[in-house]
């Protein structure tokens, strides 16, 4: 599949049953809406499908339900996290045999490497896998920041790193990748609430945590935005940021799975240990989806 990194990409939840274990009939329906919602791709396996609490096994069948229910029309993108080099590479070419279209790769977290750390390992599993690559740079998690000199070496040197989710929140740091960037690298917001001032600047688009549960509206902010639309992806924008907010009032996923509960699509259950969103907070979101028009 030829992939245009652009538009919505969503950051799919992963569900579980009362009992923790992988609820498949749950994800079906996710994908499905995420499909129905008009969005450019799937990635799951990421942070906010809490890819750090699954089994390995687990990895595999949600990445397998994906590429299954997405039937190719749309391409599937597989979460690598690892911070062993070596993992991450075998994961890449795991997901590759799967039917992964793409790679997004995750900074090695806790260890802390230096810049030329971090640029051997995107190198070594650029060289492991035949798919491509997209990078992602999300410090308030890994504990190191993917410098622009460095996102912008690694582009420059393989072809297959396509791409990257800068969810530094940033907008320096992104404009500074932008202006830099070699022709057909896209830039693709890590964060919801910058995706258009992103995409203002240049960016391709998004990879979304709101789009799991409001994908059509986010799928047509990045069209207008794209199309340079600049009033109608405004009022998306702003229309959208409370939800936003909502959305991130605690660790993701754990908003955005009380509010995919609230709409009736999945149970409201992170693994351990995360928690379920506190009394407060979850009426603040309750109130957001009503204002969105989503329940």
């Amino acid at each position: 599949m030829k992939i245009k990194f652009s538009g919505c990409y969503t950051a799919l939840v992963t569900p579980f049953r009362s009992d923790l274990s992988l609820d498949e009939a749950a994800l079906r329906r996710l994908v499905r809406a995420q499909i129905a919602g008009g969005v450019s791709g799937l990635v799951p396996c990421g942070s906010t499908g809490e890819a750090s609490a699954l089994e390995h096994a687990e990895w595999r069948r949600v990445l397998a339900i994906a590429i299954e229910e997405a039937a190719g029309r749309l391409p599937v993108v597989a979460g690598i996290s690892a911070n062993a080099t070596a993992k991450a590479s075998s994961l890449a070419r795991e997901a590759q045999a799967l039917g992964a279209d793409a790679l997004l790769v995750v900074c090695p977290y806790y260890n802390k490497p230096t810049q030329e750390g971090l640029y051997r390992h995107f190198s070594a599993v650029a060289k492991a896998a035949g798919i491509p690559l997209i990078l992602y740079n999300i410090p308030g998690r890994t504990a190191v920041n993917l410098a622009p000199s460095t996102a912008l070496r690694l582009a420059r040197d393989y072809p297959s790193i396509r791409a990257i989710k800068e969810a530094s929140g940033s907008l320096d740091q992104a404009s500074e990748i932008l202006a830099g960037a070699p022709r057909g690298f896209a830039v693709l917001s890590g964060d919801d609430s910058l995706t258009l001032p992103m995409m203002a600047a240049g960016a391709a688009g998004v990879v979304s945590v709101l789009s799991n549960v409001a994908p059509k509206k986010v799928a047509a902010l990045c069209r207008d935005a794209a199309a340079e639309r600049s009033a109608a992806a405004r009022r998306a924008h702003l229309g959208l940021f409370g939800l936003t907010k909502a959305l991130f009032a605690e660790t993701n996923p754990i908003p955005v799975k009380a509010a995919l509960s609230m709409m009736g699509l999945c149970r409201d259950l992170p693994r351990p240990p995360l928690t379920r969103l506190s009394a407060k907070p979850r009426a603040a979101l309750r109130r957001a989806l009503q204002n969105a028009g989503l329940i």
